[in-house]
C-alpha cells in the first residue's frame, strides 16, 4: 500500500477545482481595463469553472483524460482519470463546491478522492479518499502548497490551493503572444492510449493580446520569488505562467484552453482545458495532462448526491 502523503499527491487530480477566497459564481466581468487584483480574480474564476453548474471530464468508452510524466532520464509514466466538479449548491448551504476524481489505470485504478470546499473562508477543505484495496474511506488533512501533484511538475498550489489573496499582484501591461504552447516533444502528434492521438502543440493563441500579471507570494522564503502569467484580455484564460527564483526562470506551465460553443451560457469565461504542459528547468522533468474534447461534459442533470461518500464506495476497480 502506498504511503498516505504519496497517495494524496497522486490522487489529487481535482485539477484546480476548489478554493474560496473572495471569488464566487457571482463575480461579474470587469468593465474597462481591470487592475491586477481583478485580473487575478478573473483567472481564478475561469480555472475553477464557476461559469458552470457542474463540469466533468469523464471516461467515455476507451477515451479518458491522461496525465503523462517524463523524468529527466526519459522514463515515461501515465495515469488515466476522470473528474467531476459541482458548483451547484444553494446560497444557504455550507458547501461551496465538491470535486470528485476517479483513477482508471495503474496502481491506483479504482481509487477516488472527494474534495469539499466550504463557504466559510476560515474552514479548510476536506479530503475523503476511497482506497479500493481496503474497501474503506480515509479522511486526510489539506496538503501543503508546494507538494508535487500526481508526481508531476505541477504542485498542489498550482492546481488547487493557491488563492488570489495568497499573492500580491502587479499589472505589467499588455503584449501579444509570440510563441506556441509547450508539449513533450517526443510524444507530440503520436498515437497514444486513452486519447487515440496526442495533440500537436497549440499555436492558435499566437498574436492574441494578453495581460502580463506578476504575482509575488506573501510567504517569505517561498519556492519561487514571483511568477508572471500571460492572461487573455477577453476571456482571462491564463496561457502561460513563468516561475522565477533568484533571478532565474525555474519552471513553465502552459495551458491550452477551448471555448464552450454554447450561446446560452453567454460568458466568455465558459472555458475548458484541452491540455496542461509543465517543465521544471531545474530537474528536466516534464508533465503533460491531455483532455480529449469528447470527454468534456457540463451542466449535466446529475443530482448533488452524486458527489458523496456513496459514490466513492461504488467505484469499480
Amino acid at each position: 500500500m502506498l504511503p498516505i502523503r504519496l497517495t494524496l499527491a497522486i490522487l489529487s487530480t481535482s485539477l484546480a477545482a476548489t478554493a474560496a477566497g473572495d471569488v464566487d459564481r457571482d463575480l461579474p466581468l470587469p468593465r474597462g481595463t481591470p487592475d491586477a487584483d481583478e485580473i487575478a480574480r478573473q483567472v481564478y474564476f475561469a480555472n475553477h469553472f464557476y461559469a458552470f453548474d457542474n463540469f466533468s471530464i469523464r471516461q467515455r468508452g476507451r477515451k479518458a483524460t491522461v496525465l503523462i510524466n517524463r523524468t529527466s532520464d526519459g522514463k515515461i509514466s501515465r495515469t488515466a482519470l476522470e473528474r467531476h466538479l459541482n458548483n451547484r449548491y444553494a446560497a444557504d448551504s455550507p458547501i461551496k463546491s465538491r470535486d470528485l476524481a476517479i483513477f482508471r489505470s495503474g496502481k491506483l485504478n479504482g481509487t477516488g478522492i472527494l474534495v469539499t470546499e466550504y463557504r466559510d473562508p476560515t474552514k479548510r477543505q476536506s479530503y475523503m479518499v476511497w482506497l479500493p484495496a481496503l474497501r474503506k474511506i480515509r479522511r486526510f488533512a489539506q496538503p501543503d502548497h508546494e507538494e508535487s501533484w500526481g508526481g508531476s511538475v505541477f504542485t498542489f498550489g498550482d492546481v488547487i490551493l493557491r488563492k488570489p489573496e495568497d499573492e500580491t499582484h502587479e499589472l505589467l501591461g499588455k503584449k501579444r503572444m509570440r510563441t506556441c504552447l509547450g508539449v513533450i516533444d517526443e510524444l507530440e502528434d503520436k498515437p497514444y492510449r486513452y486519447v487515440d492521438r496526442l495533440p500537436k502543440r497549440a499555436c492558435r493563441h499566437v498574436g492574441k493580446w494578453v495581460y502580463g500579471l506578476k504575482s509575488t507570494p506573501k510567504r517569505e522564503n517561498w519556492w519561487y520569488d514571483f511568477r508572471v502569467s500571460y492572461v487573455d484580455t477577453e476571456n482571462f484564460a491564463d496561457y502561460r505562467t513563468l516561475y522565477f527564483k533568484d533571478g532565474k526562470l525555474i519552471k513553465v506551465i502552459d495551458r491550452d484552453w477551448g471555448l464552450v460553443a454554447d450561446s446560452q451560457l453567454g460568458d466568455p469565461r465558459a472555458l475548458f482545458w484541452k491540455s496542461w504542459y509543465g517543465a521544471d528547468l531545474r530537474t528536466g522533468q516534464e508533465s503533460w495532462a491531455v483532455i480529449p474534447q469528447s470527454v468534456v461534459q457540463y451542466n449535466s442533470k446529475r443530482p448533488n448526491k452524486f458527489w458523496s461518500e456513496r459514490t466513492l464506495r461504488r467505484i469499480k476497480r
